[in-house]
């Protein structure tokens, strides 16, 4: 026990040391925290149980798309979602199709091939959500947009989860399709209850110690995580809609009170995720997880530029969504690790592991270095831009 707790504290002064770097590069934290959980793993053995890796990170997440859901009211999250559909739909078949094909022409089974596409297609909740606020963009008029297609992302995941489940155990069609309204139905109330009755939920939480106020918030998110994971939905979309429920001063209390915790759990999150990558496993997959990376980079930007633009936002707003939505992650890791539980192909789990540590790295440096796709997407949209009245930001693009 005293060696963990040393060895937690030095951690927590090196990865303190790598924010302040961070910070002084204008990088987002999220690769140092990676590489740092790569180094460890690598350099020597780390005696932390599974269970208490996955319980981190899972509090890491909760916690990272809780407050992201505070920034917004249930009529902007409810109108957002609405408009967000046909950007959902153009991303699913977008991001989903390279790794399906890939994974075909790979030979491997169509079960396997499915998997990869899952692993494609969904965006970092966890990732992006910290990058929003490390560049201070929570307030951008982008953000809404980004928001819709991670909602709409993590609530295809509880129809996707269940199916690929469902196939890779071989599950009859009522035990399949039983499993598919479980998980739908729980999403769907969980919506009502954040759009209907948030105002209840905020005033049932209120009260004048911070203390009770903290406790409440965290138990409430904790327990609704908990149960929506249970039923099939993201633990992470959960979250998120306990941030979107609560509004008014008790909001403003929860933000001041989590956000420390928010931090730490997030770098915990980041490094376990790095710690849990087998970099032995890489070189033989490396080669496909490039090409893999490069085409689902490009094809997401393009569903982040398209939304963007559909949603009214200018070209820097929407070379800034472009970049925010290539990083992959914690879901991509889950669908791995499903299809490497039953067995299925032995390359897909350090397959994923490539693809997602890619892109992770890639999509911070990406998300702070956006502007040169705004010439790229302006030319090939067929636009040309005019200088907005402030001379900072372009006004929207004259066809």
């Amino acid at each position: 026990m005293a060696v963990v707790i040393i060895v937690l504290g030095i951690a927590g002064l090196v990865l303190s040391a790598l924010v302040r770097i961070a910070r002084r590069t204008g990088i987002s934290p999220i690769p140092f925290y990676l590489v740092a959980g790569l180094v460890v793993g690598t350099i020597g053995p780390f005696e932390l149980s599974e269970g208490t890796i996955e319980l981190g990170s899972n509090i890491g997440v909760v916690l990272l798309l809780f407050m992201l859901g505070l920034e917004y009211t249930s009529d902007e999250f409810g109108t957002g979602l609405k408009r967000g559909i046909p950007a959902g739909a153009m991303d699913l078949v977008l991001n989903f199709t390279p790794g399906l094909v890939i994974g075909l022409l790979l030979g491997w089974d169509p079960v396997a091939a499915i998997l990869l596409g899952g692993i494609t297609y969904i965006s970092s909740s966890g990732i992006i959500a910290k990058l929003l606020a490390d560049l201070d963009r929570l307030g951008n008029r982008e953000t809404p947009t980004i928001l819709s297609i991670l909602v709409i992302e993590d609530l295809a995941m509880a129809v996707y989860l269940p199916l690929i489940a469902a196939l890779l155990v071989g599950g009859t069609v009522l035990s399949t399709v039983g499993s598919l309204a479980i998980a739908v139905g729980a999403a769907v109330a969980a919506l009502v209850i954040a759009l209907r009755f948030g105002g209840a939920i905020s005033r049932a939480i209120d009260d004048r110690s911070d203390e009770a106020v903290l406790l409440a918030t965290g138990g409430l998110i904790l327990a609704v995580a908990g149960f929506a994971e249970e039923l099939g939905v993201s633990a992470a979309v959960g979250a998120f809609l306990v941030g979107v429920a609560l509004s008014g001063e008790v909001a403003e209390r929860a933000r001041i009170l989590l956000s420390p915790l928010r931090d730490l759990f997030a770098a915990i999150f980041f490094v376990f995720f790095g710690l849990g990558i087998d970099v032995a496993s890489l070189p033989g997959v490396l080669a496909v997880a490039i090409v893999l990376a490069v085409i689902t980079a490009v094809t997401k930007m393009a569903t982040g530029w398209w939304a963007a633009s559909r949603a009214g936002v200018g070209p820097q707003g929407r070379a800034r969504t472009a970049a925010t939505l290539v990083a992959r992650g914690e879901f991509s890791i889950i669908i791995a690790g499903i299809g490497v539980a039953a067995g299925s192909e032995s390359d897909l789990g350090p397959m994923a592991a490539a693809y997602v540590l890619i892109l992770a790295l890639a999509g911070p440096i990406l998300a702070r270095s956006y502007g040169w796709i705004v010439p790229i997407g302006t030319r090939l949209g067929g636009v040309r831009l005019t200088r907005g009245r402030s001379g900072d930001e372009p006004s929207e693009p004259v066809v």
